[in-house]
Parts: structure tokens; sequence; C-alpha cells
């Protein structure tokens, strides 16, 4: 079953096996075969096959890089706003879930973006975790997917009045946001429990995302996979009010609610002020199957810039592409670096508000 479902999600996901060249990064996930377009390993009629897939995917979604000098013409006079994801995005995905850290590099081009933009990381980890890999304090962050988040002191405007558990943060600045904030104690002892399960599985690791809880897989040997999800199954027939979602080599307990990446970029944007601005562009990257609700907010809105992280087709909401972190690295510092440069900059505090 295990197998079966992981199957079926990879196919969804547009995930394919690859015999080519592998990269390797730094304790990177090293079972993960990806294309290198210039790499110096020998061309087979796969590599090529793969290569024209991929060439063929992008007519779709093409390079957010190429098409770069375009989308900031049609942003010219527009309010950017940034979300990020960080696994993947801003990091590359790695073995082990604590080890995923980002380069200065990268802290740099986000630091200097947020001084032109305001700019959120919204994550599956949790909102303390996700800013301590950061460790920024210009930006906004949501963690457990948009279920915990810290943002601007400004009042909540929602269509259906479904904005609560608001609360201010220990220096009574930033405005905390927790809609999941009543399943606490059962996502408590969820973890516990699962901790207690599979302790006894070699490489699977439980992460309590505090709003979520995360079942890692990625170094657990393939014959364990069934048992792997039969004890997370068994643990979560007695949790009604909990679903099961899958991620990239994770399992991923989750609240049954209606809330998610793309309600919580909303909800940034309503609390920035800019909600039902006509004027703002929202700029979103994120690799993982999560990030796709964030995507689909986007493309009703009708404007803005969706963006996957993908070295492989995969079916998405996205209109632009970035191959990894090391693109979305050089897309992030053209973004400021275009800012800066632009005679029609504004000030960050001049774009909170509709004009």
């Amino acid at each position: 079953m295990f197998k079966r479902n992981l199957a079926k999600f990879n196919h969804a996901m547009g995930f394919q096996r690859s015999s080519c060249w592998q990269k390797v990064r730094p304790d990177s996930d090293l079972s993960t075969k990806e294309r290198a377009p210039n790499s110096s390993h020998p061309v087979t009629n796969e590599t090529v096959s793969e290569d024209a897939n991929y060439s063929s995917w992008m007519v779709d979604h093409p390079s957010a890089l190429t098409s770069f000098d375009k989308m900031m013409k049609d942003a010219k006079g527009k309010k950017i706003v940034v979300f990020l994801d960080y696994d993947g995005t801003l990091s590359p995905i790695v073995n082990h879930p604590d080890r995923a850290f980002m380069s200065d590099e990268m802290r740099a081009a986000v630091k200097e973006v947020a001084k032109y933009f305001p700019t959120a990381i919204i994550s599956g980890r949790s909102r303390d975790k996700v800013k301590g890999f950061v460790q920024l304090n210009n930006i906004y962050y949501a963690g457990s997917h948009g279920m915990d988040i810290m943002a601007p002191p400004r009042p909540v405007r929602s269509s259906d009045g479904n904005y609560l558990t608001v609360s201010l943060d220990r220096k009574g600045n930033d405005v905390v946001f927790q809609p999941a904030q009543k399943f606490l104690p059962a996502i408590q002892k969820i973890s516990k429990e699962l901790q207690e399960a599979i302790m006894k599985i070699s490489g699977a690791r439980v992460e309590n995302n505090r709003f979520c809880v995360s079942v890692h897989f990625r170094q657990v040997r393939e014959e364990d996979y069934g048992t792997l999800e039969e004890k997370v199954k068994s643990i979560l027939k007695h949790y009604p009010d909990f679903r099961l979602d899958w991620g990239k080599k994770v399992m991923e307990i989750r609240p049954s609610i209606e809330w998610d990446k793309g309600n919580a970029l909303e909800y940034l944007l309503d609390t920035l002020g800019l909600g039902n601005c006509t004027d703002v562009l929202p700029v979103y990257i994120g690799d993982d199957r999560t990030d796709e609700d964030a995507f689909k907010v986007i493309q009703k809105r009708g404007q803005g810039y969706p963006i996957v992280v993908t070295s492989i087709p995969k079916d998405t909401k996205a209109s632009y592409s970035l191959y990894d972190p090391l693109e979305v690295l050089t897309f992030l510092s053209r973004l400021a670096r275009w800012r800066k440069s632009s005679s029609s900059s504004r000030s960050l505090s001049q774009v909170w508000d509709c004009e």
C-alpha cells in the first residue's frame, strides 16, 4: 500500500527515475537523481529524451531568469510582495531535517530583497524553527503550512469574518495568528505516540512542527515503508479531526481545517493592507505540493508570479520555473538589484497601503 501511494504521488508530482548524472550537494538527498543541463556525463538517448521533455515543459513554465526582464517590465509601477518556501527553495533538500541550512549568500539575498519588498517565508516547519534557520528580523514568518503566522500589527479584514485567534507577540509588536490553536493538545499527544511507535524503524524521524507533525522517511529502508505507513495510520485513526498528507519523503499529520499556504498568503496581504489592492503582484517561490495552494490563489487573483522550483517536469499551477535553490538565489539577487536601480523605486514604508 505504501509503495502504491508513493508511486501515485510521484506520478502526480511529475517525479521520475533517471539513471543519468546525479547532482551532489553537501548532505543532500543522494537518492534523488537530477538532470544537469551542462553536465560532462556522456549523453545517452535517455538523457536526450529527458532534456527534450524538460524543454517542452518549459514552454508553459519558462525560466523566471530568462523571463526576468519581461516580468519586471510588467511589474513597473506596481507593488511586489515576496513569499518564499524554505526547504527545497532557500535550502537544499537534505537527509536530516535538522540540517537544512541555508547558505550565507542566500540569507544575504533574502535580507536585501526584504529591504525593498514586504517579504514572508511560508513553511511547513514550525515558525520558530524556520526563523532559527533564516535568522533575519526584517521578514515575516508563517510556520506549520501557514497555521502559525507572525504578521504586522494591522487590522485584519476578511470577507467571511473568520480571522480569529490573534494575539501580540511577547514584545507587543507583531501579531500572532494561529487558526489551529485548539488542536495543540492533540498534536502533542500524536507526536508522542508516533515517537514511541516508530522508534524501532531505522531512519524514521518524527518532527513536531507545533501545529502539524512530520514523519520523515528519507533514510528509511524501502522494505520498511509498509510497516511505517501502517504504524502512522494506526495512530491517526484515533484522531478523526486530523488528516494525512504526503510531501517529499515525508508524511504530514495536520488538523482537518480549511487553511493552507494559499490562505496564509491572503492573510498576510490583508494584514499588510494590500488585500484589496489592484496593483499588487505577489511573487511566490516554492518547490513542493503544498505550495500549489499558494499558486492557485495567485492564479485566481489574475496577477502575480507563481514560480515553481523543480529540476524535472511536473504538474503545477505555477507560471514560471527555477531549476534549484541556486537559481532562486540568482533570481532574488536580480530582484533586489532591479528595485535598487529602478528610478521608480519607493521605500518599503510606501508600499504598505493601497493608493
